[in-house]
């Protein structure tokens, strides 16, 4: 895409509060100097990881009314990024979304947000892990980390692996239909992880200090980053980078801070990408 101003649609989930989903791919896309459009597929108070009796508003019976006055405006997208769906329904109005709107050379960003640690989450089965297979083989860039490449092209998941194990994944992604593919979380020891970004024809790999504790919602910011960088027109890889480095600077800037223990402090840091798109 070239280095123009772009607009990006991005179809996910809002947590009004908890650092995740659209409460992070808005602000994260606009540092990086993308107009940023919002389909919100579900309203909770919070996210999910730690609260309890949280409220969730289901949006599917919205969205084709929406995807109707968009066509009929001419409103159209240069990219497409989707995060959480909640619903095979939802992947299909998706799907009719990259038909109907998106633009000529337009990009189909998707992160199949559904399954970590070698499970699914709670709320999906493997009937909605095959409805997210026809997503990203329709995908110009698939953002899986290990568990969800492994339920995307029906692999036994490893805790512990090599490098042909990581490239056969991303060879049956590829395989499979999907143009780019940038793996996360691969981690070939105890002290740091990385990227495998496939991109024409080849496999790079970005490594990276491991922070000892995880935090909710960081893939959420890998990934806005990642989507708001590849728009702007950098190669996937150097977007990689940028969205891993950033992440990780995120997770460092709120590591010690008990009280912040439902996501990571993004906003103060959000010039370090506002730097780079200048």
């Amino acid at each position: 895409m070239k280095n123009d101003y772009k607009r990006i649609l991005t179809v996910q989930d809002i947590s009004c509060v908890g650092q995740c989903s659209l409460t992070v791919a808005l602000p994260i896309l606009s540092a990086c100097g993308v107009e940023t459009a919002v389909l919100p597929s579900a309203v909770l108070s919070t996210h999910t990881a730690g609260f309890t009796g949280f409220t969730c508003r289901d949006l599917t019976s919205d969205m084709p009314a929406i995807i109707d006055h968009w066509k009929k405006e001419g409103i159209q997208f240069d990219a497409v990024y989707t995060g959480y769906l909640g619903s095979a329904e939802q992947i299909a109005y998706v799907k009719r979304i990259f038909a109907e709107l998106l633009k000529e050379g337009g990009v189909r960003i998707v992160d199949p947000a559904m399954a970590d640690n070698g499970k699914l989450y709670p709320a999906f089965d493997l009937a909605f892990a095959d409805e997210m297979k026809k997503l990203t083989s329709d995908a110009d860039v698939v953002l899986p980390n290990i568990t969800e490449a492994c339920f995307l092209t029906g692999t036994e998941y490893k805790e512990r692996y090599d490098e042909e194990y990581v490239n056969g994944l991303i060879a049956k992604l590829h395989e499979a239909g999907a143009g780019k593919v940038v793996l996360t979380g691969v981690s070939y020891d105890d002290e740091t992880t990385g990227v495998a970004v496939f991109e024409n024809g080849e496999t790079k790999y970005y490594r990276h200090e491991k922070m000892p504790k995880g935090c909710h919602g960081t893939g959420d910011v890998f990934a806005s980053a990642f989507a708001g960088m590849y728009a702007r027109g950098m190669s996937a890889y150097d977007a990689a980078k940028i969205a891993a480095d950033y992440t990780l600077h995120c997770i460092k800037y709120t590591s010690g801070d008990e009280s912040h223990w439902y996501g990571v402090k993004f906003e103060p840091l959000l010039s370090d990408l506002t730097d780079l798109v200048k």
